[in-house]
């Protein structure tokens, strides 16, 4: 597992676009942002965004059952849920506390251009100020179905 990890093929650390290999849900302009912010180096992010991909995706079913969902695409589906969430998921992964802080930003952001250009921006950005968000990705989900 951990080497499949490491085998997103990004290795540009100003990615333009999502992972070609559809590892993390994460779209380009979210990943420069959160790059620009983190406390890691932006060429360690899809390697960490893919790992917590790994996690989530199997657990897409518990995120309908228990959270507000609040944008579905044919590639993600975006929630909102409980503000201590990433330390749970981090806790889970190992991840160190800046780690954890880059991934949780980096989904935030997806959340909040989720929400851009829509009339709901007000709506998502003061659901972010009491929960945090998550986006996890569908790729290859309908396999399984």
């Amino acid at each position: 597992m951990a080497g499949d990890e490491e085998s997103s093929g990004a290795e540009t650390p100003g990615a333009e676009s999502a992972s070609p290999d559809g590892d993390y849900p994460i779209d380009g302009p979210a990943l420069v942002k959160t790059a620009a912010l983190a406390s890691v180096p932006a060429e360690r992010l899809p390697a960490l965004l893919a790992r917590v991909q790994a996690d989530l995706g199997p657990r897409i079913d518990d995120y309908r059952r228990r959270y507000e969902r609040i944008a579905a695409e044919p590639d993600r589906e975006t929630f909102l849920v409980e503000p201590d969430h990433w330390e749970d998921v981090g806790e889970r992964l190992g991840l160190t506390d800046r780690e954890r802080d880059a991934v949780a930003r980096a989904h935030e952001t997806a959340v909040e251009r989720a929400g851009s250009g829509r009339t709901r921006r007000e709506e998502y950005e003061t659901a972010l100020e009491i929960r945090s968000g998550v986006v996890i990705g569908t790729a290859g989900e309908r396999d399984d179905d």
